[in-house]
């Protein structure tokens, strides 16, 4: 017998969780906002030249809707262990447990949060650098801009608003035809 794990996502575990998902639902965590608040050195820049990668930065009144994603039975052991090796690269996410609120109740979830002590953390930064930032960056995993539009469009799917990646789409959509 496995103990149930659930994985809160709100960036690319939404659209790229890497790991086998058996169930899905959509979650709130609240305490929190998804901000392009880490500079990325790995996945989508590099150390010349960072990208930008989406963390829950912590903010009294915010929430973040995301979504809530049980481990398939038999895997906990796995997913974590990948979970950590991906998210953890360079430490600028501390791995907590969080309560997510869905329509049938609250979940403890493995969340990754950004470390507002940690060199990488850009919290503040103004919409319009963010998007100069990401139109150009790229890193081991692609381009800094898909990772923005892939986010940008799975939570459009899914129903949940974000406007400033809504308008971070656009801009970086505009910024890349002038390039």
């Amino acid at each position: 017998m496995h103990a149930t794990l659930w994985v809160f996502g709100y960036g690319s575990l939404i659209w790229d969780p890497g790991f086998p998902v058996a169930e899905r639902r959509i979650a709130r965590a609240d305490g929190w906002h998804r901000s392009f608040c880490m500079r990325s050195i790995h996945h989508r820049g590099t150390v010349a030249s960072p990208g930008l990668v989406l963390a829950l930065d912590r903010a009294d009144g915010a929430s973040c809707t995301g979504v809530a994603l049980r481990v398939a039975p038999g895997e906990e052991a796995a997913t974590l262990a990948a979970l950590r090796e991906r998210e953890l690269v360079s430490s600028a996410y501390l791995e907590k447990v969080l309560p997510v609120a869905t329509d049938t109740g609250v979940l403890e979830a493995l969340t990754y949060v950004i470390d507002p002590d940690h060199a990488q953390y850009c919290g503040g930064l103004a919409l319009e650098e963010q998007a100069q930032i990401i139109a150009r960056a790229s890193g081991g995993r692609g381009a800094n801009r898909d990772y923005l539009w892939s986010t940008a469009a799975h939570l459009a799917e899914l129903g949940i608003a974000d406007p400033d990646l809504e308008w971070l789409a656009a801009r970086v959509r505009d910024l890349t035809c002038a390039i």
